[in-house]
Parts: structure tokens; C-alpha cells; sequence
């Protein structure tokens, strides 16, 4: 793996880069468009003055940091779009951690095939030797971050946490491996630890299911295969791009592209329990259940997704939105936002590196969503 001198240099903003090279695709921006594209529909519940209002500060206050992309959509249709200047309708927008509720939905698809189980021990050659108890850590307790493995997220200084290391230096040329070779801080089970490495595991546990070979090439194609034909093409996501390390395992923490407008047609497909827009059942509707439903060590987290419940771990916004929201989160201020009582999906893509930015754009949308009748 690459690294461009300037993403190393730019770590010490918390990740706050706008691009990356992983496996030969920039995470990309589209060429400076002379009008950014602003549109509110007149048909709207809610009047057009009325969400210009609420969209607006989240592009044009410094209290948010940047917002690139602002979409909401209501009953499965755009009702409300805005871009930052160089970015439009047609640009490919890094997703951070909203990648983590991707996998989670390819994982879900693997059960439903009979190819995986909830509880099953997770096949790891690393963890196969006689009394490792790693052996024990099943595909419940990766989804709902509660493996127990000593991953430690952000670190001091950032250079000294997991997920940077893994993503950009030693771990880089197989992510996979350095996520599986860490011990137990706990047992598995027993603590809710948020961790890029237990995507990483289940991205290589997915791409094995698909083929025995170690050749990289080999494993891109056929992952790339399965999510061409089971979530890009039927889930109408056109722009779904995953990044790959150099041994060929998607990066399912952090590093996918898609438009606003695909990032909300993911959302709709969780609000709509599964179901793509022409009603096909793509995902069951019980593993959307499950997703939602809260781990056993956090209540504001669910399976690769958080819900909008009091925790000291919470990255939504209870008390000023719905109980029932629920949403994907990505790494300095992403979010994909889904109310399925007001039959609404709000889409964010940013950069918002310090914590007030990203308070102060939850608040943002938790306005903008208190709009619309629930």
C-alpha cells in the first residue's frame, strides 16, 4: 500500500483527509462545478423557507466544520439536496464508519444464504490452536463490538491507536492479519469495545466464505462479485465502491465511496426493513431487526449501527430526536439518519474533525429532522 505523504502528514487531524489511496482508487472528488447544486422540492411536507433554514447553517456556520453533502429524502423520494462548492449529485464521498453498517447488511446476506451463523464460532487459523480463547468469539459479539479483543480505536497520540496503524502503517498491507493477531483485553462477550478491526475481521470471514484462494486478485473479484449481485445492483446503489488492501480484504471499517444519493438509498433500504423500492426483500427483514436491535453492552448500539439511545458511548442524539432513529456514523461528522416514524432518511457526508463541530451538527440535524411530522 501507498500512502500519499499527504494523508501522513494530515493524521494529526484526527484522519481528517479527503482522500485515500488503497488499492489504486482515490477516494474521489468531482471537478469544481461552477453552480453547487441546491434543491428543495415544492412538494415537500414541509415548506420550502422552512427547511432552507434548517439545511443552511450546516454549510455556512464555522461552528460545523465543512459539510459536503446534504440530502434528505422522505417516503423513498429526494425532497431536499445541497452540495458544498466542488462537490454535486455525482461525486463519490468517502464513508468512514458508515462502511461498517455495509458490511454488516453483506454479513447478513451470508447468513440468510446458510453460509454463516450468528453464534458460531468465527473460523480464524489464528485462533485455532488448542485453548486459545479467541476461539470462542462468535459473529454476534463481532457485529455488536463486544468481541473482547485488545483493539484500541483512537490512541495517544493518533498514531498509536489500532485502527491507524492498521489502516496506515504496519498493518496496512494486511489489515486482516493485524486485526486478528491481537490477544484478549476481556472475554469475549462481556465489554462493549467500538473497534475498525472487527470489521476487518468480518470483511476476510465474508471473502473466504466465497473463496479458499489467498491470491489477492482472486479475493477482490469474487467479494466484488457477491456485492455487485446481492446489494449494489438489487439495492439500486450504483456508485457502491470498497476499497481493498494489498491481500485483497475489502475494507469494510472504513473505506467505501458512494453518492449522497446512494448513501440515502442504503438508508431507505434499512428504513424499509430490507425491502429495495420495487418491494424485493434483498435483506430479511429479521436480520434489520437484529441490526437494530441493542447489544447486550450497549444500548445505543446494535450491530454495526447505532441507535439513538442515552449511553455514555452515544453518537446520535436522544432526547432531541426520535427513540426510534437509528443511523450509521462515520468518522469526523458522516452519518446516514433514519426515521422510520416520520419515514425519513437524512444523509450528512463532512469533514467536522473536532468534537464541538460534530455536536454542534447533530444539533443541527436534529432540528432539521423535528421539521416532519411523526
Amino acid at each position: 500500500m501507498q500512502i500519499d505523504s499527504r494523508i501522513v502528514k494530515r493524521l494529526g487531524l484526527a484522519l481528517g483527509v479527503a482522500g485515500v489511496v488503497v488499492a489504486g482508487t482515490l477516494a474521489s472528488r468531482a471537478a469544481p462545478m461552477a453552480d453547487p447544486v441546491y434543491r428543495v422540492s415544492s412538494d415537500a411536507v414541509v415548506g420550502e423557507n422552512a427547511l432552507r433554514g434548517a439545511i443552511d447553517p450546516l454549510f455556512d456556520a464555522d461552528a460545523m466544520g465543512q459539510t459536503r453533502a446534504l440530502l434528505v429524502m422522505r417516503d423513498g423520494k429526494v425532497i431536499a439536496e445541497r452540495y458544498a462548492p466542488g462537490f454535486g449529485p455525482d461525486t463519490k464521498l468517502l464513508s468512514w464508519s458508515i462502511a461498517k453498517s455495509v458490511t454488516a447488511v453483506l454479513v447478513g446476506l451470508m447468513v440468510s444464504d446458510g453460509r454463516l451463523a450468528l453464534d458460531m464460532p468465527v473460523p480464524v487459523a489464528a485462533w485455532s490452536q488448542p485453548g486459545d480463547p479467541r476461539g470462542k468469539i462468535t459473529l454476534r459479539q463481532l457485529l455488536q463490538m463486544r468481541s473482547g479483543l485488545d483493539h484500541v480505536e483512537d490512541g495517544e497520540p493518533i498514531t498509536n491507536g489500532d485502527t491507524v496503524r492498521m489502516l496506515f502503517t504496519t498493518g496496512a498491507q494486511d489489515m486482516r492479519a493485524y486485526a486478528e493477531s491481537k490477544p484478549l483485553a476481556h472475554p469475549p462477550g462481556a465489554v462493549f469495545s467500538y473497534s475498525t478491526g472487527s470489521s476487518i475481521i468480518l470483511s476476510d470471514l465474508m471473502t473466504r466464505m466465497l473463496t479458499n484462494s489467498s491470491d489477492p486478485d482472486v479475493r477482490r473479484r469474487a467479494m466484488q462479485m457477491f456485492i455487485d449481485g446481492r446489494l449494489k445492483a438489487p439495492g439500486n446503489l450504483p456508485s457502491l465502491t470498497p476499497e481493498y488492501d494489498a491481500a485483497g480484504t475489502m475494507i469494510g471499517g472504513s473505506m467505501l465511496h458512494m453518492t449522497a444519493r446512494d448513501y440515502g438509498r442504503f438508508g431507505e433500504l434499512l428504513r424499509n426493513d430490507g425491502r429495495s423500492p420495487n418491494g424485493h426483500q434483498i435483506l430479511p427483514e429479521k436480520w434489520v431487526d437484529f441490526m437494530r436491535a441493542p447489544s447486550p453492552r450497549n444500548p445505543a448500539y446494535g450491530a454495526h449501527l447505532w441507535l439513538n439511545r442515552d449511553s455514555s458511548d452515544s453518537a446520535l442524539m436522544p432526547g432531541q430526536a426520535p427513540a426510534s432513529l437509528f443511523g450509521c456514523v462515520g468518522h469526523n461528522g458522516q452519518y446516514i439518519l433514519i426515521s422510520p416514524s416520520q419515514r425519513l432518511t437524512v444523509v450528512r457526508i463532512g469533514m467536522s474533525p473536532h468534537k464541538e463541530q460534530r455536536a454542534a451538527v447533530r444539533g443541527a440535524l436534529a432540528k432539521l429532522i423535528g421539521l416532519f411530522p411523526g
